[in-house]
C-alpha cells in the first residue's frame, strides 16, 4: 500500500477550511491542498494528483457529488479516494453519498483531533 501524503480539501466555509487544514497537517503530517469550490478541486486535482479528496457535499455552484463526478471522468483522477464530509445526518443520504463511490463520510461538525485518525482509518481500507 502506498503512503497517504497529499490531501486535497474542498470546502466553502474559509472556518472549516482553516481547522481542518490545520488539524490534518499538525496531528497527521499530511500535505493538504485545500480548495474553496468544485472547480477549484478539479483544476487543484489536475495539477498535483492527490492520495485522497476530502469533499464538502453542499456548495455553490458545483456540489460535492457533482464535484465527484466531474472528478472520476479526469484521467488520472478517477481511482483516487474519496472521503465526504457533510452535516447530513439521514440515512438516506448517507447512502446516496456512499453510492456515489466513496471511501466514507465524516460527520460536521468534526472533531478536530480525531479528523487525522478518521482520514487514515478510511485510506487504510483501501
Amino acid at each position: 500500500m502506498r503512503a497517504l501524503r497529499k490531501i486535497l480539501f474542498v470546502e466553502d466555509d474559509p472556518d472549516i477550511q482553516t481547522v481542518a487544514t490545520m488539524a490534518l497537517e499538525v496531528l497527521g503530517g499530511y500535505e493538504v491542498m485545500p480548495c474553496s469550490s468544485g472547480a477549484e478541486a478539479i483544476a487543484q486535482a489536475r495539477a498535483v494528483t492527490p492520495d485522497f479528496i476530502l469533499l464538502d457535499v453542499m456548495m455553490p455552484d458545483m456540489d460535492g457529488p457533482a464535484t465527484l463526478r466531474a472528478l472520476r471522468r479526469e484521467p488520472g483522477l478517477a481511482d483516487v479516494p474519496v472521503a465526504f464530509m457533510t452535516a447530513l445526518s439521514r440515512h438516506e443520504d448517507m447512502d446516496k453519498l456512499l453510492a456515489l463511490g466513496a471511501r466514507g463520510i465524516i460527520s460536521k461538525p468534526f472533531d478536530p483531533m480525531t479528523l487525522a485518525d478518521r482520514v487514515r482509518e478510511l485510506w487504510g481500507d483501501l
